[in-house]
């Protein structure tokens, strides 16, 4: 009861500060479970006169038709017009492809840089359809020549059920979500598949553990101290049994910053030697970076260094589990670590496995040793698949949107390459099948250049 009042407060509070809505009214419209559709608020009648205008000039739409739009026609920009603090309080936004938050006051100067061809298919929406009629009139008189205006507005499409994006699912939390069962004795927290930030507590990769009749191993660290600690009084909900020990997925900052808390409690932290490698070079400049998002959450964390370190395999069966700690090869970072259970036919893979995200090239990703790891990865007969980003799947779902993602892009990066094609031709290779996957708009470009940059030099 007192998550689902705060978070009812916070919201309420939000939209009576921004002029969605009274406060009194989304208090008292539950639509949807949890989640609450607010009532427009009182219009002035010149604004109303303004907009009753505007409604008779533009291309007005329903959720199903923007959810049709979308599935037909993925190249359509949606456009949110509300503020970001909108945005993160109250309850995400549209899942979309091309997505863009730009406030309705600024998006006569953003919108020509953001999106530049007039011909592309927008679609603008705001909390309850009464900012986003203006906008479509706006980008109409602007020259984009197919702009259409969400009638619906944002509430009503997440309370139907349409898919959205959200900055923090528990705001009682530090946790962007609650662990979730996989199988008996297998949770995860499934973390933000967005870059970690103030609002998700930089909970956005997959914490999870497995619960043994000796004591708990537990997958990641945490992105810091208060995060770590979050998820293990969700541990301590579960069982009695302590922490013996936590495995690193890799060295970056959000498996590893929380390590020390961990410690505190007496578990021992295991680590491949590359990764505490990578540590002890860049541990503290991950911290810093951390600070600088997490500001006041970043209390009490602080670089700390694995107890335990291994080579290429570590048996740590406990409590009557066969568990297996193992390193395949560097893929993805420093030391990609995955925890297997041979029995349950369940791989914890770490950041070797992606799917509802898009993978990350980074500047030492070797991209041709991470295919040829997969063989190796695929010959574990794992059946249930958690991965680093995204929920548990299985190995087809990852194999498609990993292994085959990789060995596509290596494809066409050495077409470029043959044709004597130059580093921005790289840029422009087709990756649409791709797009739809989160943190594509940042990473697809990102990851051309960076494999044609390695290519090059094969």
């Amino acid at each position: 009861m007192r998550k689902r009042s705060w978070s009812q407060l916070i919201a309420a509070l939000m939209l009576a500060l921004s002029g969605a809505a009274s406060a009194q009214t989304f208090w008292q419209a539950p639509q949807g479970g949890e989640f609450f559709v607010p009532d427009p608020p009182p219009v002035p009648a010149y604004a109303q006169g303004l907009l009753d205008a505007v409604n008779q000039r533009i291309v007005n739409i329903d959720s199903e038709q923007l959810a049709a739009l979308l599935q037909n026609r993925p190249e359509t920009v949606v456009v949110d017009v509300r503020t970001p603090a909108e945005l993160n309080l109250l309850g995400g936004h549209i899942e979309a492809t091309h997505f863009l938050n730009i406030a309705r006051g600024w998006l006569e100067f953003q919108i020509e840089s953001l999106v530049p061809d007039k011909t592309t298919p927008i679609v603008v929406y705001c909390g309850v359809n009464q900012r986003s009629p203006l906008a479509a009139d706006t980008l109409m008189r602007m020259g984009y020549r197919e702009v259409y205006n969400l009638a619906d507005g944002y509430f009503k499409w997440r309370a139907a059920g349409f898919p959205v994006r959200l900055p923090d699912r528990d705001l009682a939390s530090f946790l962007y979500a609650r662990p979730q069962e996989v199988i008996p004795g297998v949770w995860s927290a499934i973390g933000a598949t967005a870059p970690g930030t103030y609002e998700n507590s930089g909970h956005n990769n997959n914490l999870s553990f497995i619960v043994t009749d000796e004591g708990v191993i537990v997958v990641n660290a945490g992105d810091n101290w208060l995060l770590a600690a979050s998820l293990h009084d969700e541990i301590r909900k579960i069982t009695d049994k302590p922490v013996k020990y936590v495995v690193l997925e890799n060295g970056q900052g959000h498996a590893m910053l929380g390590m020390s808390y961990w410690q505190a409690q007496g578990a021992k932290v295991i680590a491949h030697r590359d990764t505490a490698a990578y540590i002890e070079k860049y541990g503290y400049e991950l911290l810093e970076t951390m600070r600088r998002r997490a500001r006041d959450k970043a209390f009490r964390t602080t670089v700390s260094k694995p107890d335990i370190v291994y080579e290429d395999r570590l048996d740590l069966s406990m409590g009557g589990w066969k568990i297996e700690v193992l390193h395949l090869g560097n893929a993805h970072h420093h030391g990609d670590t995955m925890v297997w259970l041979p029995d349950k036919k369940l791989v914890i893979a770490g950041d070797t496995a992606f799917h509802v995200r898009m993978l990350p090239v980074f500047e030492d990703t070797d991209t041709a040793r991470w295919i040829r790891i997969w063989d190796e990865f695929e010959r574990l007969g794992a059946e249930i698949v958690i991965p680093g980003h995204g929920g548990p799947t299985d190995m087809a779902t990852v194999r498609r949107w990993t292994r085959d993602y990789l060995v596509d892009l290596r494809a066409r990066i050495a077409e470029v390459i043959a044709r004597g094609g130059s580093l921005d031709d790289a840029y422009k290779i087709d990756q649409s099948e791709y797009l739809h996957l989160h943190t594509s708009e940042e990473l697809a470009r990102v990851n051309a250049g960076r494999v044609f940059r390695a290519m090059e030099f094969e």
